[in-house]
């Protein structure tokens, strides 16, 4: 046998953890790594937090499980939480941000055809999207590293310039469900929509009946210094997928709607066996009383600020590999000069200096720390950016 007892579709790197305290992981051998990727903006609240931890105890010794069909008071409760603080209304819980999308595709496509409309089936997305992995989310993109070899991908797709509001709204036909879009890109840059951008397109979608279809997966659930990131915008959606943060580590996510947006899911038109568990939910309720308050936000805004101002600072230092930083919050990404490559920036700075970080298109670094550091850690982060980037020699 020469396969791997874990499929061998992730190129994994010789950091193997073991445990986590706070803002660090530590490796089998006992290293320690100050963590800025908080396994991919998920471990909003760090490693081994006594309320995320103490939560999960408790209702693993209660309840873990149970049908979709019987009541859920732990599902309603959560479920009226976010309903109070969002646009939303409705909330169906998944268990990763991918399912979160596809019950956002199918509620838009839901609504159209109970509104006798069935054939508004085709949603608009952008370049340089991620959206999941799963057919539906491969078929969002034009990105041809997750879409060959799945073809046929399913129809009812098309894909446009990112931030290019006329582009959008020249695609917009008779056959046009509405817009799926990340509010920032994540995968594709650390990128953010521009305020006309996103204005615009909730502009078009209020002047043609259409639906505003938000990813906001990686950069939601109080990533970006707000509970979610369209609340900059001064807009909102008709129907957003949301995940990583909202379980800070457990599987979880979730699809929010409007009323009107979700007239079409009705008795059997979707489900999940594991979606809303009690023990999802009991973690998604605690998570949320920890997070979603204005000293907790007002603390991730100031983060984020330090953050970006400090690299801002260590940019002209080392001006022949950084090129620019850009993203929201403690959404940071360092866009890199050409004669260096992101991937391998981050390898350097993961097995030379103990930073963990991730790698993004457009040659960026993203930093997603958990969203509990204090200014000692950014520190430590900027002098292993910095020490990094004195000992880079670029392969090429």
């Amino acid at each position: 046998m020469t396969i791997t007892p874990l499929m061998p579709v992730y190129p994994r790197c010789g950091v193997r953890p073991v445990r986590g305290e706070g803002c660090y992981l530590i490796g089998e051998r006992g290293e320690r790594y100050l963590d800025f990727a908080a396994g991919i903006a998920v471990n909003m609240l760090g490693h081994g937090h006594p309320v995320l931890v103490k939560a999960i105890a408790d209702q693993a010794a209660t309840l873990m499980h149970t049908s979709n069909l019987y009541g859920s008071p732990l599902g309603e409760e959560f479920a009226q939480k976010l309903v109070d603080a969002t646009f939303a209304d409705t909330v169906f819980f998944t268990n990763s941000g991918a399912e979160a999308i596809e019950c956002a595709i199918k509620t838009a496509r839901r609504y159209f055809h109970v509104t006798d409309r069935p054939h508004r089936s085709k949603i608009i997305s952008f370049t340089n999207a991620f959206h999941g992995r799963t057919l539906g989310g491969i078929s969002a993109t034009n990105q041809p590293k997750m879409r060959d070899g799945f073809e046929p991908l399913l129809p009812g797709f098309e894909v446009v310039p990112f931030n290019d509001l006329e582009a959008a709204r020249a695609a917009v036909d008779d056959r046009t469900a509405g817009f799926l879009v990340e509010t920032v890109q994540g995968e594709g840059g650390m990128t953010a929509s521009t305020p006309e951008f996103l204005q615009g397109l909730r502009q078009i979608c209020d002047e043609q009946g259409l639906l505003l279809i938000l990813d906001e997966v990686q950069c939601g659930y109080c990533r970006t210094g707000k509970f979610f990131a369209h609340e900059h915008y001064g807009i909102t959606p008709d129907i957003m997928a949301v995940a990583k943060g909202i379980g800070a580590g457990f599987p979880l996510g979730a699809c929010l709607a409007t009323e009107e947006a979700a007239k079409g899911m009705v008795f059997g038109t979707h489900g999940s066996t594991y979606g809303g568990n009690p023990l999802a939910m009991a973690v998604g309720s605690a998570v949320f009383d920890v997070a979603v308050n204005d000293t907790f936000l007002a603390h991730v805004t100031a983060m984020g600020d330090r953050l970006r101002q400090s690299i801002e600072q260590l940019i002209p230092n080392h001006d022949k590999l950084f090129d620019s930083v850009r993203g929201l919050g403690l959404m940071v990404g360092i866009k890199l000069k050409d004669a260096a490559d992101a991937r391998e920036f981050v390898g350097h700075l993961r097995d030379n200096h103990g930073l963990l970080t991730v790698s993004a298109s457009e040659n960026v670094v993203r930093l997603l720390p958990p969203l509990v550091i204090e200014e000692s850690h950014i520190a430590e982060c900027i002098e292993k950016l910095s020490a990094g980037a004195r000992t880079f020699e670029p392969a090429s």
